[in-house]
């Protein structure tokens, strides 16, 4: 199990390099972004449910990858496909090192979630990529904070910008594919098995974070 004493993990975590502001798909360095690609299977059948992570001051991508795991620079599912910049204008509770709220860093809030992660276990369900990030924007107070599962995935969904063409191939072609075969070899039942399968998983997440609070972890 990793933890905060390990001193490679922790000096990926501190370390700063050398900061560029401009985004490098090429070298997957997005600053002060969220960033999106699509899942394996999941996302052939529901192309807007993906993974997702959130870049450090330098553009290095942190996501939740695994049980107490957060991934530093390894973009778990491939490159990201879209991304959605953060102002900073808008994070009114950046914390300080010693985690008081404050004038800290951006990255301090990412170290400390990093922190808070490295002790969770990961679940599809209740405890997966999106409650990092979640949980990084509300240490931010990005607009005030109260950030979860849901509105995290519907602002994703409405602001984020392909990173090229071939993104927007990449997320839906496989879509596509699946949807044309199950409609000409399954027809209306492929098309009910799909609604369903679709309602019970957005319905999960929708009663787990509004009216069962304690359901998903943020």
């Amino acid at each position: 199990m990793a933890t905060d004493e390990e001193p490679d993990h922790k000096l990926m975590i501190q370390q700063q390099t050398s900061p560029s502001l401009n985004i490098d798909p090429k070298n997957a360095r997005f600053p002060y972004c969220i960033v999106w690609t699509p899942l394996p299977v999941l996302s052939w059948f529901i192309p807007f449910i993906g993974h997702i992570g959130i870049s450090r001051e330098d553009g290095v991508i942190l996501d939740f990858a695994g049980p107490n795991f957060v991934s530093v620079d390894n973009f778990a599912f491939g490159a990201p496909t879209r991304y959605v910049p953060i102002s900073k204008e808008q994070c009114y509770l950046i914390p300080t090192a010693d985690g008081s709220e404050g004038t800290g860093t951006w990255d301090a809030a990412l170290h400390k979630s990093t922190q808070e992660f490295q002790h969770q276990a990961y679940s599809l369900l209740t405890c997966n990529c999106h409650s990092f990030v979640a949980n990084v924007l509300n240490r931010l107070g990005f607009q005030a904070g109260g950030w979860n599962l849901v509105n995290l995935a519907i602002f994703i969904l409405l602001n984020g910008q392909w990173v090229h063409k071939s993104s927007i191939v990449r997320t839906y072609l496989p879509f596509l594919i699946v949807f044309g075969l199950g409609v000409t070899f399954g027809g209306t039942t492929f098309l009910t098995y799909l609604a369903i399968f679709v309602s019970v998983l957005v319905g999960w997440f929708i009663v787990g974070t509004y009216f069962f609070k304690q359901l998903i972890y943020v």
